[in-house]
């Protein structure tokens, strides 16, 4: 699986971005999703993810409430919409494909990631 994410920038404090992870192959469904970030000088963490079918989403409790994660199978694109954005989301969001349980607990095994878009919340 390859994945290529967009929709990074620079938004003022209490902005809106919705990032997009989009995959190559056909057996994207089979995947459960996920998004990570890393901040300068910081570990990478996860932020939300998604089960394959979309009926299952998880997020880290600093993101519950502004951020959603979804999915449209058939044009093989998970998505992040990041609303009420702080300057402490400011991160390298990364999106990944794995199993629900490893993108939860296991971020060193997961298989495969895209590369980063940066986000940027000035205050």
């Amino acid at each position: 699986v390859q994945l290529q994410a967009s929709g990074g920038g620079l938004v003022q404090a209490g902005g809106s971005l919705r990032l997009s992870c989009a995959a190559s192959g056909r057996t994207f469904s089979t995947y459960a999703m996920g998004w990570f970030r890393q901040a300068p000088g910081k570990e990478r963490e996860f932020v939300a993810a998604i089960s394959g079918s979309g009926g299952s989403t998880y997020y880290v409790d600093s993101v519950k409430g502004r951020f959603t994660i979804s999915r449209d199978n058939a044009k093989n694109t998970v998505y992040l919409q990041m609303n009420s954005l702080k300057p402490e989301d400011t991160a390298v969001y990364y999106c990944a494909a794995d199993s629900y349980p490893i993108l939860l607990r296991s971020i060193a095994t997961i298989n495969y990631w895209g590369q980063g878009t940066q986000v940027t919340v000035s205050s």
